[in-house]
């Protein structure tokens, strides 16, 4: 490959338009390719423009350079599974740009997530969050939500109680209600296809109902199925995605330990229980399902994913195979493989900077020290500044 050669022009041009070099680090183009050692990932107007190794790219002066020398550069990452519901979310288009930004670094951005799904929020809340980071008042990630998820006649979960999920108790209604929220603005429509504390399943013909009338409008459907009977409700009905571990592609192992910690159950449960995940997201693996990473933060109040990356490494996966699960995975599932989850000419420069290879270190995934969207450092860990 020939060197690139920009002439004075075009530097200035590109500088003046906040043009960026990531120079020296290790890059990981995708999952599935070869690495590139000292490499450079050059950014223009918010895309890549060209990624190759250092000695085949020729910098020209006023190019802003960010230093990577001894880090590893990968696309941005995608948390599949969160929610905006904690209280401190609340009121969100009056509140403080400062107190936004704070809480999605602290949430998300510190960990490389450029992008984020919210499975269960107030629509409006969250929306009004969304709209603040892309009208550029505060960083932060993109958002995709489906706003509260839908449940069968009494069907909301027993931990959300007093507060009551939307019902669907007909397939007219399940229909209807469908149109409805995507109507408003929302990016999928999430179903409890079983929840706890409830007895039963949501029937069928009311999942094959809000599926055929989401899938007619291009939007995927995503089910939280608690148990078999909701397992099977959802396979049976067309669901997209799985949420949690009941075979599922949604692994969140961390929320199981989480979950135990919190009820003071004994070590020996609590390993024998996400044992079980294990063996699940394993055979899901073998079996040639495709894994999302998500967490469900939000819900849990952990937000560090550093045990998520372990368990699911011990439950066989591959540092590729988790890579993939971060990027090219959610971005093929949701719409966006041409335009994100690759370190690729054209594609948009959604990055990570690590300060630490998670090929030889998988807790090496939290240890962020850039998260970029567009091209812009939207968090900024210890290290020089370019």
């Amino acid at each position: 490959m020939k060197p690139l050669l920009l002439g004075l022009f075009a530097c200035c041009a590109w500088a003046a338009t906040g043009d960026l070099a990531l120079v020296g680090g290790k890059i990981y183009p995708s999952p599935d390719s070869n690495p590139i050692q000292n490499g450079v990932v050059w950014i223009r107007d918010g895309r890549i423009a060209a990624v190759d190794e250092k000695d085949k790219v020729q910098l020209s002066a006023g190019i802003r350079v960010l230093n990577c020398t001894g880090l590893t550069v990968t696309a941005g990452f995608w948390n599949s599974h969160v929610h905006f519901s904690e209280m401190k979310w609340l009121l969100a288009a009056v509140q403080p740009s400062s107190r936004l930004a704070r809480q999605l670094e602290e949430m998300f951005t510190r960990y490389g997530f450029t992008t984020v799904f919210d499975t269960g929020s107030f629509f409006g809340n969250t929306a009004a969050i969304r709209r603040r980071i892309e009208a550029g008042q505060i960083a932060g990630p993109k958002i995709f939500t489906t706003g509260p998820g839908l449940v069968k006649k009494g069907g909301t979960p027993v931990y959300l109680r007093p507060l009551r999920l939307p019902e669907v108790r007909t397939p007219e209604e399940a229909t209807a209600m469908v149109r409805e929220k995507l109507k408003d603005g929302a990016d999928g429509i999430k179903i409890f296809s079983a929840s706890a504390g409830v007895e039963g399943a949501m029937p069928l013909e009311l999942v094959k109902a809000v599926t055929a009338e989401a899938h007619q409008q291009g939007k995927l459907v995503l089910a939280h199925p608690q148990n078999l009977a909701g397992l099977k409700a959802a396979v049976e009905g067309g669901v997209d995605v799985l949420a949690h571990t009941t075979l599922a592609l949604m692994p969140t192992l961390k929320l199981w330990k989480f979950e135990l910690e919190r009820k003071h159950a004994s070590e020996k449960g609590t390993s024998e229980f996400l044992r079980v995940g294990e063996d699940q997201l394993r055979a899901f693996s073998q079996a040639g399902g495709q894994i999302l990473f998500g967490t469900d933060v939000g819900y849990m109040s952990d937000y560090d994913p550093t045990d998520e990356y372990r368990l699911m490494a011990e439950a066989g996966l591959s540092f590729r195979q988790i890579l993939a699960s971060l990027t090219t995975a959610p971005a093929e599932r949701f719409g966006g493989s041409k335009r994100t989850g690759r370190v690729a000419p054209g594609m948009e420069a959604d990055l990570v900077v690590l300060a630490g290879d998670p090929a030889g270190e998988i807790a090496a995934f939290s240890k962020v020290r850039y998260t970029l969207q567009r091209g812009k450092i939207i968090y900024r860990g210890t290290g020089p500044k370019p």
